[in-house]
């Protein structure tokens, strides 16, 4: 399995899809991270959802999709971008362990909410909202379709700390064609229910939607490469710890006479002195220095 994601259509119907499979980018993501086998899988399936949700949108920004949980999983959040860049991470709470036998999507986020935010580079910043309803995360992500872009979307994720895949079938509106198959999208989606995980994640992708349509007139375009990637820098950094307030900032410099932190999504360690926490403070929109 390649690191990709492709889009096909359906000739003479109103259905479009997306099929992803990650390896690399995965592993790097988990790499990063020490965390039990329910939890890795759950974060290749947002690693899969999030590449799955920017293609689909089109958007010309930055894509984020946010669980926020009251169980033992308090949060999962996965971010993507058009040039195919992916970071994702998970917390676990620290008043709550592990169910020691539950894997289910819903027993370890438990109440909660799904907050995906589009970030483009032009316009306004738009956040959806929705409730943890279903048993899947791919099924919350199908609500916030219905809700939302009120289009018919289904997916299908998998993951298994190895690999990831996913796959998304969406019913566009209909443009009144006379010769539009009307009833495509159930028949493209039974067929899609018929999909194991172990084909999602071991099958080339041409292969898998070759066996799940062969009989329909399927257009498969060009696969896009996607890959690990951090947007963290040392001025993001910056106005991160700007946001905690000149007064916190010199409570920590007392303390500890300089700031040490790391960003969740690469480890990548930032050192701010004393004096450049100052200078952020009194001239906070002034170009952060870098240090070699």
């Amino acid at each position: 399995m390649t690191d990709q994601i492709q889009r096909f259509l359906f000739d003479d119907t109103n259905v479009r899809g997306e099929i992803v499979g990650l390896e690399s980018a995965y592993k790097e993501v988990l790499d990063k991270q020490s965390h039990p086998e329910p939890v890795a899988r759950l974060l290749g399936e947002l690693l899969a959802a999030v590449a799955l949700l920017t293609e689909t949108v089109k958007l010309d920004g930055t894509l984020s999709i946010e669980v926020r949980g009251q169980g033992a999983l308090s949060l999962l959040m996965a971010e993507s971008n058009p040039g195919g860049e992916l970071r994702a991470i998970a917390r676990l709470a620290e008043d709550q362990a592990l169910p020691a036998h539950e894997t289910d999507f819903r027993q370890l986020v438990g109440e909660g909410q799904i907050v995906i935010t589009l970030d483009p580079r032009e316009g306004n910043r738009y956040q959806g909202i929705v409730a943890l309803d279903a048993d899947t995360l791919g099924g919350c992500l199908e609500a916030y379709f219905e809700r939302s872009e009120q289009l018919p979307t289904r997916l299908w994720l998998a993951a298994d700390g190895q690999r990831a895949g996913g796959l998304l079938l969406q019913q566009l509106p209909d443009d009144g064609r006379q010769s539009c198959d009307a009833d495509a999208w159930n028949r493209c989606v039974k067929l899609a229910d018929t999909l194991s995980d172990g084909e999602l994640l071991s099958l080339e992708q041409r292969e898998l939607l070759f066996r799940l349509y062969h009989e329909e007139t399927a257009r498969v375009f060009d696969p896009k490469s996607l890959r690990f990637g951090c947007t963290c820098s040392r001025e993001r950094i910056a106005r991160a710890l700007l946001g905690l307030g000149a007064e916190e900032l010199r409570d920590i410099l007392d303390e500890q006479k300089a700031i040490d932190t790391h960003c969740h999504f690469c480890h990548t360690h930032y050192h701010f002195s004393a004096a450049e926490i100052e200078s952020l403070i009194d001239t906070p929109d002034a170009p952060t220095p870098t240090i070699h």
